[in-house]
């Protein structure tokens, strides 16, 4: 889904990419692509502020009733005293779905091996997925499950010949960049993310919350700004501590074209230079240079590293198809 794209367009396509998980996102967004109304009232906020998921999590946080009739959106909206749409302008998606960790692991150990990495997340929000250490992951494939480390284990289904590693990666430094960190041990900030999961998906609000429990013990460096003036300095601070591995999912979507350019010269320089190992997983529009030449569903994530790709993913981390 093009976060730059017009109301309609955008939330049709959040239709079809909720389909199948989330039915009262699904009738939400046809419901808002097809009500001229409600389209001109989000077409009154600010660029990435007409976002689906912002929209919707910002009429939850008033009280929207989610699972729930769109109806109610409908009015929340059309009737708003101004406070749903100061929460739309106030906070941003930064979902951390820490599911993409089972198919983040395997590049993970492709490019740092054994050996304790420097671990940096470009777009980190309360930097949950700084933490591949601490979660277990269950691979489905058709040999079998492939199980690593203990409980909670994350759960994916795996096709292809994917470099599944045998033991969980060492991180010996964890940092991230973004524009608005989110701080694991605020109740406001957590209780945020908890409210941008979809509304029928428990199994990933429990998850979440065990996320912010692992965090908590830790809390990782977060430091805010922009990711294209941000990371070279933080690059450059990760080496004293290991290996830098630079990595990013759903997050470049949110630059704009020339955003996009800047950050593919910016990471194929710094790959190029051996200052770190770059895992991009990402839409497959997004950076266009990375689109496998395998076709595959265009709703699917492409896992890339060192600027090749090497797989498709869901979203969520649910599957990992790995490319011959």
């Amino acid at each position: 889904m093009d976060p730059y794209a017009d109301v309609v367009e955008q939330y049709t396509a959040f239709a079809r990419h909720c389909h199948g998980e989330s039915p009262c996102f699904e009738e939400w967004s046809l419901g808002v692509a097809a009500d001229p109304e409600v389209v001109a009232w989000i077409a009154t906020l600010p660029g990435l502020k007409k976002q689906p998921n912002l929209v919707f999590a910002a009429a939850r946080w008033h009280g929207v009733p989610a699972p729930g009739p769109y109806a109610a959106l409908r009015r929340a909206l059309l009737d708003d005293d101004g406070s749903i749409r100061e929460t739309v302008l106030a906070r941003s998606t930064q979902t951390n779905e820490v599911g993409r960790l089972a198919t983040l692991v395997p590049a993970f150990a492709r490019v740092a091996g054994a050996r304790p990495m420097a671990l940096i997340e470009v777009g980190a929000s309360a930097g949950l997925n700084l933490f591949p250490d601490r979660w277990g992951c269950a691979w489905t494939t058709s040999d079998g499950m492939v199980e690593l480390g203990s409980e909670p284990r994350l759960p994916c289904a795996v096709t292809g010949p994917a470099p599944l590693p045998g033991s969980q990666p060492q991180v010996a430094w964890r940092g991230g960049i973004d524009l608005d960190p989110l701080d694991v041990t605020d109740p406001d900030a957590t209780a945020w993310l908890e409210n941008l999961v979809w509304p029928e998906q428990d199994e990933r609000r429990e998850r979440l919350r065990q996320a912010v429990a692992v965090a908590r013990t830790v809390p990782p460096r977060i430091v805010r700004g922009d990711l294209l003036d941000a990371l070279p300095g933080l690059v450059e601070e990760a080496a004293e501590h290991g290996p830098v591995v630079v990595f990013h999912t759903a997050v470049i979507a949110y630059l704009d074209d020339a955003g996009r350019e800047r950050f593919w010269s910016l990471m194929t320089d710094l790959v190029a230079s051996g200052a770190c190992h770059w895992v991009s997983n990402e839409g497959v529009r997004v950076l266009p240079r990375l689109a496998p030449s395998e076709p595959g569903p265009p709703d699917l994530f492409v896992l890339a590293i060192d600027g090749r790709p090497v797989a498709r993913t869901h979203g969520h981390g649910r599957s990992l198809h790995w490319l011959r």
